[in-house]
């Protein structure tokens, strides 16, 4: 099946339009260029024809979900959200030039750098279990590598709570690195389903392959390979460099019982270091939130499906200017008496307009009586 051309490009205020970077089921991804401040970005569009309630549910979590957890150093960053002139959703994200998809079928990665990626996306894992999160697609093409050559975890659409279960819960799978539990549909994501697409996609890093897939047999349909998921039979990666104690982890990583498995990420990535100890390699470290962090905030709310788009802001204040003068900026032909001579005059007591009015008559009577005195004389 032909892959299908991108869809035109939104126009997006304080962005100049690249190019086009590539190409899904629901959204495309361009390469932008922010004006303020001046970086490269990858801007994620849903398409236009395919926005309803059920998909903007999902793009508002996805963002939500990538606000709480980007500022963990091997999530992918996530940098704005809203909705195009055209009514297109978007999302703001750092653009990294590279995944990891594109190289493990075409070369042969180092160990000491598989197992690096491994135990960094390991802890990413695990500070979004510990947010109370899934990713639940977990697979080499949505690891990405930075321009400073860091593997990040993106992609994070069918994202859901821990634990939960939403009024219509998806069975959304990459069936190659997906675990026989979630290939049955019985479970649509849970902590051990993760340790397995975790230990699936270190597997395919290392061998080229995804693990139940048969090389040059033809033999690798969507429903062959679920048929060799449900039985679980670990095949050996076959590398020399490759040694036992690894192929042990992520033996245990997929195995059928999820109970059997590393009963969390941060075990898988604490195992694999001991085989990054055993080679004589630099440990990676470990790097999960804190408590405080994860406990923090809200929780995601998986049933938003507003549109949230730019928001026009309205603050109301209080005028220092005098209520009537606020009022002869409606009636301009009354201005000068409202705003000048009516507020003196109304401001003056009753006693000094009365002693105002005894000054004028004496003045009178005083111009009267010299006028007399000249007439007479």
């Amino acid at each position: 099946m032909a892959q299908r051309l991108p869809a035109a490009p939104p126009v997006l205020p304080g962005f100049t339009y690249v190019r086009p970077l590539g190409t899904g089921g629901f959204a495309d991804v361009f390469l932008f260029e922010q004006d303020m401040p001046r970086r490269p970005v990858a801007v994620k569009v849903l398409l236009e024809d395919l926005v309803d309630e059920g998909l903007l549910r999902m793009f508002n979590a996805e963002a939500d979900v990538m606000a709480r957890l980007s500022s963990h150093p091997s999530i992918l960053t996530i940098h704005q959200a809203s909705i195009s002139s055209d009514g297109r959703p978007y999302l703001v994200m750092e653009y990294c030039p590279n995944s990891l998809s594109s190289r493990y079928r075409r070369e042969v990665i180092p160990v000491a750098e598989v197992l690096q990626a491994g135990i960094k996306i390991a802890s990413a894992l695990e500070t979004a279990h510990r947010s109370g999160l899934l990713h639940r697609d977990i697979k080499p093409s949505n690891l990405l590598i930075t321009a400073f050559g860091s593997p990040v975890l993106s992609d994070f659409g069918i994202a859901t709570a821990l634990g939960g279960r939403g009024e219509e819960e998806v069975f959304a799978m990459s069936v190659p690195w997906s675990a026989p539990e979630v290939v049955d549909e019985r479970v649509a994501g849970s902590v051990p389903a993760e340790v397995w697409s975790l230990g699936a996609t270190v597997y395919s890093l290392l061998s080229g392959r995804s693990p139940f897939e048969r090389p040059g047999s033809g033999q690798n349909s969507r429903d062959q390979l679920k048929s060799r998921i449900r039985r679980a039979a670990y095949t050996p990666i076959g590398r020399e460099d490759v040694p036992a104690s690894l192929e042990a982890v992520l033996s245990r990583s997929m195995q059928r019982d999820p109970a059997a498995r590393q009963a969390s990420a941060a075990q898988f990535a604490y195992e694999l270091q001991l085989v990054q100890h055993e080679l004589g390699l630099p440990h990676t470290p470990m790097e999960v939130a804190v408590d405080e962090w994860a406990s923090a905030g809200a929780p995601v709310d998986f049933s938003d499906d507003r549109a949230r788009g730019p928001v026009r802001p309205s603050v109301q204040y209080e005028s220092r200017r005098p209520v009537r003068a606020r009022a002869a900026a409606h009636r301009p032909d009354e201005g000068t008496v409202l705003a000048g001579a009516e507020p003196a005059r109304r401001g003056l007591s009753a006693g000094v307009v009365a002693a105002i009015a005894i000054g004028a008559t004496l003045a009178i009577a005083a111009a009267v009586a010299v006028t007399l005195l000249v007439v007479g004389g």
